[in-house]
């Protein structure tokens, strides 16, 4: 999966599990701050994400993600290890 498909995937997930509208979900978008994720949204995210991608998601890799860029490339690093 590239980090195209991997974007694709995460704004369906963030447009149909959380309401945002699709002009805000952007790879500069700020989780928290433009998106306004909270801590247990971000949890909820990464559970959903289990469920559509190829390998488990260890949580502890998306403490330093900001962006929804970074989670996308946490996700490609994941996939390709």
């Amino acid at each position: 999966m590239d980090k195209e498909a991997i974007f694709e995937t995460l704004k369906k997930v963030l447009i149909e599990q959380f309401g945002l509208d699709s002009s805000v979900v952007t790879p500069e978008a700020r989780l928290y701050e433009d998106l306004k994720l909270d801590s247990i949204d971000a949890v909820d995210l990464i559970v959903k994400l289990k469920s559509v991608l190829p390998k488990n998601i260890n949580p502890a890799v998306f403490k330093e993600v900001r962006t929804l860029q970074d989670v996308v490339n946490a996700i490609h690093t994941i996939i390709q290890s």
